[in-house]
């Protein structure tokens, strides 16, 4: 009790220190206006911000190569948060306290993310992030927003691909019942695939941990489904898509994000599988494939969807600028929620809540070269 009033109290601490930064863009020079970034740069989920970061800085070059806004060059200051929410915190009170930033890119995780939401609304700090997907992130109010879809999103865009473009008609779903994005693919998927038209013939369930799914892919395997749908990480949807296939399920296997690194870590098994991407570097969007041929020259590196995330949530914030024609804070987020237009990772308009209403790029994962790899198949848009 004694810690929980301690973090408590440095929470509220923070929040007073960091009101006292906001309206104004802070951070500036007479031609230079500093953006904040919060992202884990080291931890088990650096990849993440590490990408999100070198897309941010990416969009910085172009944006003052062609004369800046409004008259200023941007930089781009980023702080570490290692994925720890306390950190994030922390990051957050530097740089509008100390840095005197009012606009401030993160985090990637949801966690953290949501750590820093009421501190940035009571500052009247834009808080956007580009990758933290749960649906509660931009809860806290108006000057919170994000570039990704939301979890459920996916779910939605995973039934509607299994059905129009696969032609599934009955679908299994195996999921991880004790982890919020497993669960809320699991629940979204179901409840647009039925609406559709189609039946979820077998709705199976796991625990965090289980290794051994022979028992659900027995159930499963007696439906005879079209597709199976498994909204869950790579880790385990490499032994599930094994223990699918050796007991002859055979079908489409489909997924979300949590598949990203599956073709590194699983066999020939996960071939005929497809899940929902925030990116694809293999698009033939043309101006998506500007940036990938610029950030590999940049970096030396194929852009992950991270990168074009990060890429395009510094660009929501400069457009907002733009069309405020200010740096002022309440002005910013007024146009930026206004925003709607072709970026990178597809065209993006904001609903009520400042969440995107874009597209999911679906990836087939394919043999390659001898190698698995993930191949663009197609965008899947809201209805």
């Amino acid at each position: 009790m004694k810690r929980l009033c301690l973090v408590v109290l440095a929470v509220c601490c923070a929040a007073s220190l960091a009101f006292a930064a906001g309206g104004q863009a802070g951070g500036a020079s007479s031609d230079t206006v500093t953006i904040g970034a919060v992202f884990p740069l080291s931890g088990t989920v650096a990849f993440y911000g590490t990408e999100s970061r070198n897309g941010a800085l990416l969009a910085i070059d172009e944006i003052n190569a062609a004369g800046g806004l409004l008259g200023k060059k941007l930089t781009l200051l980023a702080e570490d948060d290692e994925g720890n929410a306390e950190k994030s915190v922390n990051a957050f009170t530097k740089l509008t306290t100390r840095d005197k930033v009012s606009f401030i890119l993160g985090s990637s995780t949801s966690g953290a993310t949501m750590a820093m939401t009421s501190l940035a609304q009571q500052s009247k700090v834009i808080l956007i992030s580009p990758s933290a997907t749960n649906i509660d992130v931009t809860k806290a109010g108006d000057y919170i927003f994000r570039a990704c879809f939301i979890d459920p999103f996916q779910g939605v865009v995973g039934a509607d691909f299994a059905y129009d473009t696969l032609g599934a008609r009955k679908a299994a779903v195996l999921y991880d019942a004790g982890a919020d994005y497993n669960t809320g693919l699991a629940e979204a998927f179901k409840n647009q695939f039925k609406a559709i038209g189609g039946q979820v013939v077998a709705d199976e369930a796991y625990q965090s941990g289980d290794v051994d799914f022979n028992a659900q892919v027995t159930r499963i395997r007696a439906t005879n489904p079209d597709v199976v749908y498994l909204p869950n990480y790579y880790n385990d949807v490499a032994l599930q898509a094994k223990q699918l296939r050796a007991q002859g399920v055979n079908c489409a296997l489909l997924g979300g994000d949590g598949w990203d690194g599956l073709v590194d870590n699983a066999g020939d098994e996960v071939l005929n599988g497809f899940w929902s991407a925030g990116f694809a570097a293999d698009t033939t969007d043309p101006r998506a494939q500007t940036f990938v041929k610029a950030y590999e020259a940049k970096y030396n590196s194929t852009a992950s969807q991270f990168a074009a995330l990060g890429y395009d949530t510094l660009m929501l914030v400069a457009d907002g600028i733009k069309a405020a024609g200010s740096f002022d804070t309440a002005a910013v987020k007024a146009a930026m929620a206004k925003i709607s237009g072709p970026y990178v990772t597809g065209n993006i308009r904001f609903d009520a809540n400042r969440d995107p209403i874009k597209g999911a790029a679906i990836l087939e994962i394919v043999k390659q070269g001898g190698k698995l790899a993930n191949a663009y198949k197609t965008t899947v848009n809201p209805k």
